[in-house]
């Protein structure tokens, strides 16, 4: 293992780790915690993997915070302590060259071997020679001492061209193995996905070893704060990458199952409506004008039609469609749906979106087909009121729910506050969700301000935000 540090009570240790998984958004309560407590009392704690399992099935709710938990759990509960010893010194070491400098070609073709290789030896040569890299070409001195860089190893040794030699030896074995000409194009397409699986496995190993190093040199609570992201539903949506919104996508689903049981809960609760005077007091007549009993009017819950308006312009694109796709889930709760989109002009697009679109498809197939840009293709909410006012004039009325989804940012242009102003007085509700912090609003070329006093606005920066807001919005 190595050096020796000075080990923290369990269950202390169990209380900061629970700690950090708040931290990073993972909901774990004191029930949670005392079942993990307890877990840890049942499992051979030697096992890592097994008390890794243990405690992810007492303190992960769902399976889109696993990843969240994993990166938490590496770091505080790491495989070793100190510095792991890569192999023995007194051997002749395969990637090393004759004046005992690390040969770089050779220490590729070992890894790749190893990588194809998924025997329990392998594995062992594999995490020895990860300690190898971090230790030799991942050290470097910073002004607080010595620290290890994950991206400086993997420069080094060249993930890329360990995929090539890997995906060579991959194709080498199909190419002597009898096969028919129609598996061909399938098995390589199948080491091709190995291939890449493998590489993103030992870029994992080499970052998770250097985690380890600097957590033990900084202290894990400070690695924690910048080293493992927070749960998807916690990702600003205008700072969300690619890699963040397919993980949100993977929440659209639960989240639209957790609000239509809220309602159900809501709906439930008014069972009975306001109670109804005049036959309250008629029923009255037969207890000397008493009114005993109280007789209440039936509740009558509609599903009203909901329309969507959302901008489909710059950073926003993200938000709007993963809220579109939050109310393509919920379409039962409503009577109809119709959804529109704008970036400088309107046009509908509700026959372009679905559950399953891929976002960028999606997006993409909407401006392709579309009239969403009529002018310069900047934002233009001014102009995109007007022309659904326009053309669309008779798509909100008196029984419809509206939805705006938008930064409210007009590049400096015309806000036309007196379209959006007709387009709400039509509405029996309406409502606009912003991506953006309200201490944002207002500032340079959002409109946002002036559109709040026409408009209640709602900020939902994070999935957990839009989540709460559309929770009271739902009909009841």
């Amino acid at each position: 293992m190595g050096d020796k540090q000075p080990q923290h009570p369990i269950a202390s240790h169990l209380v900061g780790f629970v700690e950090a998984l708040r931290g990073k958004g993972v909901p774990v309560g004191p029930a949670e915690t005392v079942d993990a407590a307890r877990v840890l009392t049942h499992l051979a704690l030697a096992d890592r993997t097994v008390v890794r399992e243990g405690l992810a099935c007492a303190l992960v709710r769902r399976n889109t915070h696993r990843p969240t938990f994993d990166g938490l759990f590496d770091l505080w509960f790491p495989a070793a302590v100190g510095t792991k010893t890569a192999h023995d010194e007194s051997s002749a070491d395969p990637a090393r060259d004759d004046d005992g400098d690390l040969d770089i070609p050779k220490l590729q073709d070992t890894i790749a071997e190893l990588l194809a290789d998924n025997s329990d030896e392998a594995k062992t040569e594999l995490d020895e020679v990860v300690t190898l890299l971090v230790e030799e070409l991942g050290q470097y001195r910073s002004i607080n001492g010595q620290s290890y860089s994950a991206y400086q190893a993997l420069q080094a040794i060249s993930p890329d061209q360990i995929l090539g030699k890997l995906l060579s030896g991959l194709l080498d074995r199909i190419s002597t193995e009898p096969s028919g000409t129609t598996a061909e194009p399938f098995a390589h397409e199948v080491a091709k996905r190995n291939a890449t699986e493998f590489v993103r496995r030992f870029r994992a190993q080499v970052e998770q070893e250097t985690q380890r190093r600097v957590a033990q040199r900084l202290g894990v609570e400070k690695v924690t704060s910048y080293a493992v992201p927070k749960v998807a539903e916690q990702v600003d949506f205008l700072r969300a990458s690619d890699q963040d919104l397919q993980a949100l996508k993977a929440t659209v689903v639960p989240l639209a199952r957790l609000l239509a049981t809220r309602l159900a809960v809501r709906r439930k609760k008014f069972r009975t409506g306001t109670i109804d005077i005049r036959r309250t007091m008629r029923k009255s007549m037969t207890t000397g004008g008493v009114p005993i009993d109280l007789v209440a009017q039936k509740p009558k819950h509609s599903r009203p039609e909901l329309v969507v308006l959302c901008d489909l312009s710059g950073s926003v694109a993200g938000f709007s469609t993963f809220t579109l796709q939050l109310v393509n889930a919920l379409s039962e709760q409503f009577s109809k749906t119709r959804i529109f989109a704008f970036i400088d002009s309107t046009d509908e697009v509700t026959s372009f979106f679905d559950a399953s679109a891929e976002l960028g498809t999606a997006v993409s197939s909407m401006i392709q087909h579309t009239r969403l840009v009529a002018f310069d293709g900047h934002s233009d909410y001014g102009n995109a009121f007007t022309t659904f006012n326009e053309r669309f004039d008779t798509a909100v009325t008196s029984r419809t729910s509206l939805l705006i989804l938008g930064d409210g940012r007009t590049n400096f242009r015309d806000p036309n506050l007196a379209a959006l102003a007709e387009l709400v007085s039509r509405a029996r509700h309406a409502h606009w969700l912003n991506p953006e912090p309200a201490a944002q609003w207002g500032s340079g070329d959002s409109a946002a301000d002036l559109y709040k006093h026409l408009i209640p606005m709602h900020e939902c920066r994070t999935a957990e935000h839009l989540a709460a807001v559309v929770a009271r919005l739902l009909p009841v």
